[in-house]
C-alpha cells in the first residue's frame, strides 16, 4: 500500500507542479482556457491531500523495514526530517492554495460556472506568493529526494531503491 501512495503521490505531486509552473504561472488570467487547467489543478490538489492523509495514517500503523542508514548520523536526522518534511510542504501547499481560492473566489468561477472572470492577477494574494514560495521548496525536496534515492543505489549500493519497487524487497 506504501508503494502504491508513494508512487500515485509521486505522480501527482510531480504532474501539479509541472502544471503549476509551465501552464498555470505564465498563462495570463484573461486566457477563457485557464478555468479548465485550475479545474484541474484544484481537484488535483485535494486529491493530493487526501492521499497524502491516507498515506501517512498507513506509514504510522504499518510495520515498516528498518530505518535505512545514510552512514552519517546526521544524514539519518536529515532524512527523516525531510520524509516528514513532505507531509508538511503537501499540506501547506494546498492550505495556500485553497485559501487563495477562497480569496480570488475560485470555487464560484471555476466549478459553479459563475462566468465571473478570474481575478487580474493571483500575485496579489499573499496566500499566492506563499503557494508559489512553498512549490519551489517543494522541488527542492523532490530533488533531494531523488539525489538520495541516487546516492543509495550508486554510492552505498545498500538495495534501498528495491523497497519502493513492485513486488521486490530487499
Amino acid at each position: 500500500m506504501l508503494v502504491t501512495l508513494h508512487w500515485v503521490l509521486a505522480f501527482l505531486i510531480a504532474a501539479a507542479l509541472v502544471v503549476g509552473y509551465f501552464w498555470l504561472a505564465p498563462t495570463p488570467n484573461s486566457d477563457p482556457r485557464k478555468i479548465g487547467v485550475l479545474k484541474l489543478h484544484m481537484a488535483g490538489g485535494v486529491l493530493i491531500l487526501a492521499l497524502t492523509g491516507i498515506r501517512f495514517l498507513v506509514r504510522v500503523q504499518t510495520p515498516r523495514p528498518p530505518q535505512a542508514t545514510a552512514g552519517h548520523p546526521l544524514l539519518d536526522r536529515l532524512a527523516l526530517a525531510t520524509h516528514y518534511g513532505f507531509y508538511v510542504l503537501v499540506v501547506l501547499m494546498v492550505g495556500t492554495g485553497y485559501a487563495t481560492a477562497i480569496f480570488a473566489g475560485l470555487p464560484e468561477i471555476v466549478f459553479g460556472g459563475s462566468g465571473a472572470p478570474l481575478p487580474r492577477a493571483f500575485a496579489e494574494y499573499p496566500t499566492w506568493i506563499a503557494h508559489a514560495t512553498i512549490a519551489a521548496i517543494l522541488v527542492g525536496f523532490i530533488a533531494l529526494h531523488v539525489l538520495a534515492a541516487l546516492y543509495h543505489q550508486f554510492v552505498r549500493r545498500d538495495a534501498l531503491l528495491q523497497r519502493m519497487l513492485f513486488g521486490r524487497r530487499a
